[in-house]
């Protein structure tokens, strides 16, 4: 299998400069390494199950569809699965991208579906000599890109709640509500995939782990408060949706109201004028002023002095 059957690969140096992998048919297992793999290629699958010589279990976490954050140690190593927002051209924030990785003191193996920008920053930093010089080290840097590349897309969501707050007043509500409504959905969505990510970074700094330095781990716990921060922050952004969509649904059935107040006065107005002008025109004999020439003129003017009345009575009785 050829570099071009995998999407990089590269052999850890104390000088932080990552020396690229050409073959895995000349891998060299007695150094420290990094492979990075594709795991929809069938040549992915293939070379797992017969020459990667991991246990079957691992073998089947990095190449299973469906997978959900977590950090499981096994044996010598920890299975770690995690996931980055889709920063991708046309992609929705909250579809987010799944990486897996198996983690021992002396490689990597981490597998993915679609391009994940966190690991094309590692295999750059290695490129330039500013990378990681160790697969610990090369984990807590992981998951460090990870979460701070979650930033801008929580700060997005947020200034856009902020926004429609500032908006309620002067905007259709409607378009509003729909905006409101796409929010609440992006963030149910992603705090759906950050709570257990924070679990899983929990699980990495438990005692049952040994492979991290004591450096290390307090990198992992800063960048777990991070996360736990991030998912504060969405929860009172939720929060702050919910109310705000609670008032543009308060506004709506204002207006609404507002209508049909509109509509009973016009009818209450009315409904006296259809009362008489009904009355008088049924076609049956008495009708009064049915010889009078100036009939009409005086019962147009009963009407207007009805409706005087009627508008005097509302204004009196304040229902407008």
């Amino acid at each position: 299998m050829s570099s071009k059957e995998f999407v990089y690969g590269y052999y850890f140096n104390n000088d932080a400069k990552g020396e690229k992998i050409l073959s895995l048919e000349t891998l060299d297992t007695s150094r420290k390494y990094w492979l990075h793999f594709d795991y929809t290629k069938a040549t992915t699958k293939e070379w797992f199950e017969n020459h990667s010589q991991l246990n079957p279990a691992v073998i089947n976490a990095l190449l299973n569809e469906e997978t959900r954050p977590r950090a499981t140690p096994l044996n010598e190593g920890v299975l770690i699965s995690l996931r980055g927002v889709n920063l991708a051209p046309d992609s929705n924030p909250e579809d987010m991208v799944s990486i897996r990785v198996w983690f021992t003191p002396n490689y990597i193996v981490s597998t993915r579906r679609r391009t994940l920008l966190s690991t094309k920053d590692m295999a750059d930093d290695l490129e330039q000599g500013i990378g990681p010089k160790s697969p610990a080290q090369f984990t807590v840097s992981l998951t460090g890109r990870l979460i701070e590349r979650m930033t801008d897309t929580i700060n997005d969501i947020e200034d856009k709640v902020a926004e429609i707050e500032e908006s309620i007043l002067t905007s259709s509500t409607y378009e509003l509500r729909n905006d409101v409504a796409g929010l609440r959905r992006q963030i149910i969505s992603l705090r759906r995939y950050l709570s257990p990510q924070r679990e899983a970074m929990l699980q990495l700094l438990s005692e049952k782990i040994t492979l991290f330095s004591s450096d290390e781990k307090i990198q992992l716990r800063e960048t777990t408060d991070h996360l736990t921060r991030f998912i504060e922050d969405l929860d009172s952004i939720k929060d702050r949706a919910a109310v705000t969509q609670e008032e543009i649904n308060n506004r709506l059935a204002e207006q609404m109201n507002n209508r049909m107040y509109v509509l009973s006065i016009v009818a209450a107005i009315f409904l006296p004028l259809g009362f008489l002008t009904g009355l008088l025109g049924i076609n049956v004999g008495g009708i009064p002023g049915a010889e009078n020439t100036n009939a009409f003129i005086i019962f147009s003017g009963i009407l207007v002095v009805i409706v005087a009345l009627q508008v005097l009575i509302f204004k009196k009785k304040k229902w407008f």
